[in-house]
């Protein structure tokens, strides 16, 4: 049975992080078409949901006063367009862990077809937007992620 009141989650799949979504009005242009920078809040939604999954909790190291995420360098190419209707998985992998940073490789796939393909690093920064170490165990989940079978 489904439960319509809990919020769709992603999963992994071995080392890929699969988020689901559909293309709805608000996200296209007027041909219909997704507009590109909505590419961005797609991948945005699914590096959050992969971070919850593997149990990193942004929101409580935020309210205790800890640093957070920040992209530091967004690189997408755009391949095929999407469009209205469309159903699409956002394919998130983990590239390099670094001590201040975090690279996820993420694709947007229609079916079989590849849309975008684009690289997202994350710097980990304190709250006067200075680099800092991510947590020691944010740091072993992510590579966890990586050398998922």
């Amino acid at each position: 049975m489904t439960d319509f009141d809990t919020p769709y989650r992603g999963g992994f799949i071995g080392p890929e992080h699969h988020f689901a979504l559909t293309v709805y009005f608000e996200d296209t242009d007027t041909a219909g078409v997704v507009y590109y920078a909505n590419y961005l809040k797609f991948m945005e939604r699914a590096r959050s949901d992969m971070l919850r999954a593997v149990g990193v909790d942004q929101r409580d190291v935020l309210d205790g006063g800890g640093g957070a995420y920040y992209v530091a360098e967004a690189n997408i190419r755009y391949l095929r367009p999407a469009r209205l209707g469309d159903d699409l998985v956002v394919v998130s992998t983990v590239d390099i862990v670094r001590a201040a940073s975090v690279q996820i490789h993420q694709r947007v796939i229609r079916g079989s077809e590849l849309l975008t393909d684009g690289r997202v690093t994350a710097a980990f920064l304190d709250a006067n937007g200075r680099p800092q170490r991510q947590p020691k165990e944010w740091v072993e989940k992510f590579n966890g992620i990586i050398n998922r079978k």
